[in-house]
């Protein structure tokens, strides 16, 4: 099994990397896998199955050098810190460089698109890439920060001042009571869990996609999903996924550093860690917009 985020990505730890992540169990008809080079040895023999773990010198035998090069959780907290870092950074300048007031309406407004639409080439594009690739997980939260941006300064400007910044306060206490859950081991991630998420998420975005068509070619608000009740039942179903989507990624992260992930693999972690803040960001600033804008 994979980990999932909002563009279905094909990102996971699995053992084509050379280590089990949710996709550990094998196929039907396959032969059993062999032991995990990173697992720890039976109590019988503990250095069976685990060439790098530290032996035991006390009676002049060897001592294994420690591997320095799998991932951490400093390592995915660095990467995400970089990854969000930049996401905000460039949001904070197209906020201050791509006013959304009458002047610059139609600018502000292509401009935040069109990187809406980069950023989403570049998250499909390492989605299906094997390996993370530095640059490219980079560029997409360049562009995606410009978007964010310019859709935040948008419902500043023509819906409420505060809703940007409840949305930001709800997105990290969602993010917050997820980890606590998550630690606490109120939330199990299984194979069910799993599979209910991906069915309920495809489900989700499929009436979005439907209610867009129905928005631009039949005008005012398609199906009602953005607006009204309906809106704020999607809005709540939305900001649910995208809790299981951090459970899922929690998991991933768990999964990498307990069977020895090569330290590259912190910024897929932190990739996806991105993507789902930034769904539950845009479900959040919906949200509040429908409830603020009914004020």
């Amino acid at each position: 099994m994979r980990s999932s985020n909002p563009v279905f990505s094909r990102r996971g730890f699995s053992r084509d990397n050379g280590y089990a992540g949710f996709n550990a169990a094998p196929q039907a008809g396959a032969p059993a896998a062999g032991p995990n080079p990173y697992a720890q040895g039976t109590a019988a023999n503990p250095y069976a199955t685990n060439p790098y773990a530290q032996q035991d010198t006390r009676y002049g035998a060897p001592q294994a050098p420690a591997r320095a090069d799998v991932m951490t959780i400093d390592d995915v907290v660095t990467r995400t810190a970089m990854t969000l870092g930049t996401v905000v950074l460039t949001a904070a300048l197209s906020w201050a460089l791509l006013p959304v007031d009458e002047a610059n309406l139609g600018k502000s407004y292509g401009i935040g698109i069109g990187a809406a639409l980069v950023a989403f080439v570049f998250a499909m594009i390492q989605s299906f890439k094997r390996k993370a690739s530095p640059a490219l997980i980079i560029a997409y939260a360049a562009f995606e920060g410009v978007f964010l941006g310019v859709i935040s300064s948008a419902v500043s400007t023509y819906i409420s001042p505060g809703t940007v910044m409840q949305a930001v306060m709800g997105t990290m206490c969602v993010f917050a009571g997820v980890l606590i859950a998550y630690k606490m081991r109120w939330i199990r991630v299984t194979r069910r869990f799993y599979g209910f998420v991906m069915a309920a998420a495809m489900g989700f975005v499929l009436l979005m996609m439907v209610n867009l068509l129905f928005s631009v070619f039949g005008g005012g608000d398609g199906l009602g999903f953005r607006s009204g009740g309906l809106g704020i039942l999607f809005g709540v179903i939305g900001i649910i996924l995208g809790a299981c989507f951090l459970a899922l990624d929690f998991k991933q992260v768990e999964d990498g550093i307990n069977y020895g992930a090569p330290r590259e693999e912190s910024w897929l972690a932190a990739f996806g860690l991105t993507l789902t803040l930034v769904w539950i960001y845009l479900e959040m600033l919906r949200l509040l917009s429908i409830l603020n804008g009914d004020d």
